[in-house]
């Protein structure tokens, strides 16, 4: 075909005012956790969300596939799950969590949902499609362009954890990979769509932000995520324990350059836009066991118990089974018994959204959904911190 006689801008035009409030849904909550599209509703977070990020598609074969074909658009809703009150039909051309969306929209017509890729354990296809971006480029369009849902989607976002370092896997395609496959989905997703990416948020010398240049990436990219939150955890069995979400550093903190600011800064200082980088907040904890010292940096002897994995627990829980007490470094925390959590508070997301508005950040993101109160207290708390 002819090449287009006007060649698309590089930069996509900015976003309409307003600072973005986006949050994951997680795919797999259908099931143990039992959240639905429905909950954004009921808990009156679509209202004050802009962007839903649908978390994950796969990266298989350096192309972009589907992740659960029976949560996104097979399982069938009754009437009572359903955002509108209306059952789906065995013959209807989708069900699933994409037909709950579509209604969502309709219902929430400022509402963007984007389809994130990647992620933890399902980013290792991306060093295949750093071999051919534009195949794979085309891939994820003519997937998330799919006649069945397109209305549904307003463009992709890249979760590659991590482009030329170690994640569950290890990438090693070189500093410009992640930029030469964000370019290729610019490029054929057009300017008009949303292209976005969570990336690393380690601030230290050397570390994952300097393995690739997220700057170079960012002219593509309507807005970039640091996953600001995951620092420190019972990965570390034995502790030190340590707060997974701090703002800032503090005294015997037990990594540099491993607090919210530092990658903020980092990236700044690389020459991103402050309005194009969401500060990331979690909506669970952290914690450990075998616990006795209060304060951050005691010793432990494994994970603390969590609902669905070991050393993690939602806010919903958290809040009152072990109530915050402490804060340190912008970030709260308590022990209860021999356990000991950090996570974020209405009152802590509250002093980390009026730095993002300090930095002149483009809004907030979080993980994820199902993680907030039935009321929706936390996404109340980014929404009016960034009033």
């Amino acid at each position: 075909t002819a090449p287009p006689t006007t060649p698309p801008p590089t930069t996509p035009p900015p976003d309409p005012g307003g600072k973005k409030v986006v949050g994951y849904f997680a795919e797999w909550g259908v099931y143990g956790r039992n959240y639905h599209v429905k909950n954004i509703h009921t808990s009156g977070s679509a209202a004050k969300l802009t962007h839903i990020l649908y978390a994950f598609g796969n990266t298989t074969g350096g192309r972009c596939t589907i992740g659960d074909s029976y949560a996104d658009y097979e399982k069938a809703y009754t009437a009572a799950d359903s955002v509108d009150g209306v059952a789906d039909t065995w013959d209807q051309p989708l069900r699933g969590s994409f037909n709950q969306l579509r209604k969502l929209k309709k219902m929430y017509p400022h509402l963007k949902v984007i389809w994130s890729f990647g992620g933890w354990t399902w980013s290792g296809g991306f060093t295949q499609a750093a071999q051919n971006p534009a195949a794979f480029a085309d891939s994820c369009h003519r997937l998330v362009e799919d006649p069945r849902w397109a209305d549904v989607f307003d463009g992709i976002d890249v979760d590659w954890e991590y482009p030329n370092a170690c994640g569950l896997t290890c990438d090693s395609s070189g500093p410009n990979a992640f930029k030469n496959v964000v370019s290729a989905l610019r490029t054929r997703f057009g300017s008009s769509a949303l292209v976005t990416a969570a990336i690393t948020a380690d601030g230290s010398n050397g570390g994952k932000i300097d393995a690739t240049d997220y700057a170079g990436a960012a002219p593509h990219l309507n807005w970039i995520m640091p996953m600001t939150y995951d620092y420190f955890g019972a990965f570390n069995a034995q502790g030190p324990t340590a707060p997974h979400s701090p703002l800032y550093s503090y005294a015997g903190i037990p990594q540099q350059g491993f607090w919210s600011d530092a990658a903020i800064q980092k990236l700044k200082s690389k020459g991103i836009p402050a309005s194009k980088l969401l500060l990331g907040v979690g909506f669970y904890g952290r914690g450990w066991t075998g616990v006795t010292q209060t304060a951050p940096g005691g010793t432990a002897t494994g994970p603390a118990p969590g609902t669905y994995e070991q050393g993690i627990e939602d806010y919903k829980v958290l809040k009152n089974t072990c109530p915050a007490t402490s804060t340190i470094a912008g970030t709260a925390y308590a022990k209860c018994g021999s356990n000991w959590w950090s996570y974020d508070t209405p009152s802590t997301i509250n002093g980390k959204m009026t730095y993002a508005k300090n930095q002149g950040l483009g809004g907030a993101f979080f993980w994820e959904l199902s993680g907030d109160t039935g009321n929706g207290e936390l996404i109340g708390a980014i929404k009016g911190g960034l009033g």
